[in-house]
């Protein structure tokens, strides 16, 4: 199991990391069918100087390019290079599902329904077990990167828990255009971090298999605020300048498509649209039928139903009711 000892030198996965030294880890897990190993690199920065140990991940679901992204500009531009503490980035933790394309593992199932794991499980609770038992209990703070799945884009948002102090404070640090208090869904990840009352922001933007550079950009300053925040930004790196304040969501539902067809949007995503707005015209392909889709309240649209044709009962809008 992952610990800090009382010289502050860093024990996971097997190695001891001392103050002030980077490292790449490869987290080994299954291997191919070929029995070519498959390999998660683990990129570790340590300060000199001790500080909390904030954990970075992306790739939960191999499909969300947006989140892999994210992370590895962090690393790129030498973000994760703290000046107190300990950055440790996980750009692709499904590296079975990013191979793939894919959201799940190639059990087909859903990582991030899959923790805290098993050790003698199927290979998704596997390896969540592994993760956390190695890598999770070091972490003081967590951000995970997500975006919406399929072709529901999502605004960028980040998603806490309410009533909790901490996660408001750094959503509040974090400030992404939206932050929604919303549920945790068992057996994720998120649960898994606050089952071990680590605080942890998950944020949401964009679409599967995507590369969106506006929402990378969001996600990219959004976690410099909070280095900052946590007093571990390097003095290399520029604080992004504030805009607005986060919009701070408690309710949200969403607008479900009463006929099947073509879906056409009319409005942008992050627009808070008024009741009875025309927000959408759902289409069959012979030009004879013409539906129009109004938002059934005033609210932002955090998320659109990008696919060109859907069915009846599809969720097309996602729209905050506060």
């Amino acid at each position: 199991m992952g610990y800090i000892d009382e010289k502050n030198n860093l024990h996971i996965l097997g190695h001891t990391l001392f103050p002030g030294t980077k490292t790449r880890i490869n987290f080994n897990t299954a291997k191919h069918f070929t029995s070519g190993s498959v390999e998660v690199p683990v990129i570790v920065e340590r300060a000199k100087k001790p500080g909390p140990i904030v954990l970075i991940t992306g790739g939960i679901h191999g499909d969300e390019i947006n989140g892999v992204e994210i992370v590895r500009q962090l690393i790129s531009r030498k973000i994760n290079k703290p000046k107190r503490g300990t950055i440790i980035c996980i750009p692709v933790i499904n590296i079975f599902g990013f191979l793939q394309l894919q959201r799940e593992f190639p059990d087909g199932r859903d990582l991030n329904r899959m923790f805290p794991g098993s050790k003698n499980g199927a290979l998704a609770s596997r390896f969540a077990y592994q993760f956390t038992q190695e890598i999770l209990p070091v972490a003081d703070y967590c951000l995970d990167f997500h975006t919406g799945g399929a072709s529901r884009f999502n605004a960028a948002q980040i998603r806490i828990d309410k009533n909790n102090t901490e996660n408001l404070n750094l959503a509040n640090a974090f400030n992404a255009p939206f932050t929604i208090y919303s549920k945790t869904i068992a057996k994720s990840y998120r649960e898994a971090c606050a089952k071990k009352g680590i605080p942890v922001l998950l944020f949401e933007g964009g679409k599967s298999l995507d590369n969106n550079p506006d929402i990378a950009q969001i996600g990219v300053d959004g976690t410099i605020r909070v280095l900052h925040y946590l007093n571990m930004l390097s003095p290399n790196v520029l604080l992004p300048e504030e805009t607005t304040n986060t919009i701070l969501i408690s309710t949200t539902k969403w607008i479900r498509a009463k006929y099947s067809g073509l879906l056409h949007i009319k409005t942008p995503i992050g627009k808070q649209v008024e009741k009875g707005e025309h927000i959408a015209t759902i289409t069959d392909p012979y030009g004879s039928f013409n539906h129009k889709v109004k938002a059934p309240n005033k609210g932002y649209i955090i998320n659109i139903n990008q696919a060109p044709l859907v069915y009846q009962g599809d969720a097309i809008f996602h729209i905050t009711k506060d």
